[in-house]
């Protein structure tokens, strides 16, 4: 017989079960560890030792037994090693989205205006009188038929052109973004780990684009040395190498990247954490990292003007407080008319995610 079943109250379950909760460690773990499953285990382990993850009745050879079962780990044919699977990485990028942009929801979202005629996707509680070149179906009836029974009487009911409102419209306007990532090694020196919230903010913006917003799209390009592709499933596994910073490849890709989308609206974001140090001369590499070198520079603001040619903003998210380099920002930024966050770590998703959603609606008037 069915009857009620009571347990001993575990205010930090929020009603998830003793796997779910282990899940969402494992899952936080494997972003610092790169996607390394035996890593992100050993991290586990110890993490049970300090703080009782398990007890007597689940252990952590069943919390292994079931992410198997489950699909979310798997063994490599190859050489035997666990791996993760599709389904853990979009669990990655699911829970990098909940972690960064859930906490941005009651947030206040910015508008840019637009004076071009043309109906939107969303009715906006905005009213304004009817102007020539309005649509019929921008009309608010029972608001203008208000204003008709107010302003002539309701016996002699009739209708005049001041009568009438119309109701705003916002667009969801659709936008081509490149997301710029600093790999180089800095991105790890000073004991500060920054490469990491880089990545979580990648993983949340692709899942927010490929869930609400399915029509925009998304580039991950990473530099280093050089500059390259990365593809939303590999940014997991994402680790910083012993590169300089070659602002000026990676700004060339993505520009190659936005050239081919037929989006009207593109933008940049790039996420770093210092000056740029690289130039790829021909086949040999010009590097020099002590100080801000006039030759590098210079070509990365004249990247930065082609863009503006182009309309194509770049917005830099810069996560380090280096004062020196606050005047080559700002000048980059002034050359491309774009903007310029000097962000913390802990403030980086929160940065993003707002200049991202304050592109997507424009008012139409």
């Amino acid at each position: 017989m069915l009857g009620h079943r009571f347990e001993h109250f575990d205010p930090r379950a929020n009603g998830k079960t003793r796997f779910e909760q282990l899940l969402d460690v494992f899952m936080q773990l494997l972003t610092y560890t790169s996607g390394d499953v035996a890593e992100a285990l050993q991290w586990m382990n110890e993490l049970d030792k300090q703080y009782q993850l398990t007890d007597q009745e689940y252990g952590m050879g069943d919390f292994i037994d079931d992410l198997r079962n489950n699909g979310y780990i798997k063994d490599d044919t190859n050489d035997g090693r666990m791996v993760i699977t599709p389904k853990s990485e979009q669990s990655i990028r699911k829970q990098s989205l909940e972690e960064i942009f859930g906490k941005l929801k009651k947030s206040k979202q910015g508008d840019h205006t637009t004076f071009k005629p043309g109906g939107g996707d969303e009715a906006s509680p905005d009213l304004r009188p009817f102007r020539f070149g309005d649509m019929l179906e921008q009309i608010d009836f029972t608001e203008s038929i208000r204003n008709a029974q107010i302003n002539h009487g309701v016996e002699a009911f009739h209708m005049h052109e001041d009568d009438l409102q119309i109701r705003e419209t916002d667009l969801k306007v659709q936008t081509s973004t490149v997301l710029m990532i600093d790999i180089s090694h800095s991105m790890i020196l000073y004991g500060e780990d920054r490469i990491t919230p880089a990545k979580k903010v990648a993983m949340a913006l692709s899942e927010l684009i490929t869930t609400r917003y399915p029509k925009d799209t998304l580039d991950i390009v990473v530099f280093g040395n050089d500059a390259w592709p990365v593809a939303i499933k590999d940014l997991p596994y994402l680790q910083v190498g012993p590169y300089h910073t070659n602002t000026v490849a990676g700004l060339e890709l993505a520009m190659d990247i936005l050239r081919r989308r037929k989006n009207a609206n593109k933008q940049i974001f790039m996420i770093t954490d210092g000056k740029p140090t690289c130039l790829k001369v021909g086949g040999r590499y010009y590097k020099n990292s002590f100080g801000l070198d006039r030759k590098i520079t210079n070509r990365c603001i004249n990247l930065a003007a082609q863009c503006k040619k182009l309309k194509i903003p770049i917005t830099t998210f810069m996560i380090a407080s280096d004062p020196y380099l606050q005047s080559f920002v700002n000048e980059f930024t002034e050359m491309n008319h774009g903007k310029a966050f000097f962000a913390s770590l802990d403030k980086l998703g929160s940065f993003i995610f707002k200049d991202f959603e304050s592109g997507k609606r424009k008012t139409l008037y």
